[in-house]
């Protein structure tokens, strides 16, 4: 099983695949990363598949079982076997919804559990290396814009590719309109040293950007500036900085994240910053410190202090 041969798959196996990804580029608006990712899990799953069965329509549970055997015995990581089944789920999900003629479609990888493994919870950078990180001497253009990049993805807790995203007309009065995962918007609210680095800027932005040009944040190459390029240019800062740790944007997310619940305890409203569909991610994501939320339980809730 490899990605060669993944391309050499008949019509009948990889066109639910193309449906699946137009669907997941145009309708849910997913990265074109994660959109690749998908991709190419389903392809070496259809390899798999098309050795016992005819097409999607007719792989079974068993076989589904067998393709999570047949990677464990490849010493495949529990974490990529997880990965591969979920996409499956995924695609069959969608092609309920789609071939809604066919009542008695099922999904053979439902219910169908990977191995355990244990989730490493990401690490932020704490409050002092994110003002050595952002202690920037905005000596020229380029480095102008990667602060105002910085401060606003920690002002904010933006993911990267809501940062690449966002247009000019998307900041107004103190607040940063964003189109998310799933095309959910939301409104979140920019800091001061955010702003007023991205109006430092906008002052030298003229010198890349073609007057067309939507982008807040543009390359050398006068076109909106690229994930891949982001990535580079933040691990590349915190070198120049002297911060121990791997910078990258996913981090001063999760900076952001755990900085204010520390300050404010309020996780509801973390939640709602980060675009979480649920509480259980941003606990997670945020290392949720339970002794702080007792003790801000403790001190708050009415039926909580008993008398003695």
């Amino acid at each position: 099983m490899n990605e060669g041969a993944a391309n050499t798959l008949a019509k009948q196996w990889q066109q639910p695949i193309t449906e699946f990804m137009a669907y997941l580029h145009y309708e849910r608006q997913y990265s074109p990363h994660t959109v690749r990712q998908y991709q190419t899990q389903l392809q070496l799953a259809a390899y798999f598949f098309a050795e016992h069965c005819h097409d999607w329509f007719s792989v079974s549970s068993e076989q589904v079982r067998r393709f999570s055997m047949h990677l464990r015995s490849k010493q495949y990581n529990p974490r990529s076997i997880n990965l591969k089944l979920s996409c499956i789920r995924s695609l069959y999900k969608f092609l309920k919804t789609k071939h809604t003629e066919n009542p008695q479609l099922h999904n053979p990888a439902a219910g169908q559990k990977g191995p355990k493994f244990q989730k490493p919870l990401p690490k932020n950078l704490d409050v002092d290396q994110m003002l050595q990180l952002l202690e920037i001497d905005a000596d020229d253009a380029l480095a102008v814009r990667d602060k105002a990049m910085m401060e606003l993805m920690y002002s904010s807790g933006l993911r990267v590719s809501e940062l690449v995203n966002t247009n000019l007309h998307d900041i107004r009065e103190g607040e940063i309109r964003v189109l998310g995962k799933g095309s959910k918007e939301r409104v979140i609210p920019v800091g001061k040293k955010a702003l007023e680095a991205i109006d430092t800027w906008l002052k030298f932005r003229p010198l890349f950007a073609h007057d067309e040009e939507l982008a807040l944040f543009v390359s050398k190459r006068k076109t909106r500036i690229s994930v891949r390029h982001v990535r580079a240019r933040m691990k590349e800062w915190g070198i120049k900085q002297g911060i121990s740790a791997n910078v990258h944007p996913h981090k001063l997310r999760h900076s952001f994240a755990s900085h204010l619940l520390e300050s404010s305890g309020d996780l509801r409203a973390i939640q709602e910053m980060l675009g979480h569909s649920s509480l259980s991610a941003t606990q997670v994501y945020t290392h949720v410190d339970f002794q702080h939320l007792a003790k801000v339980y403790d001190q708050a809730h009415p039926r909580a202090r008993q008398k003695k």
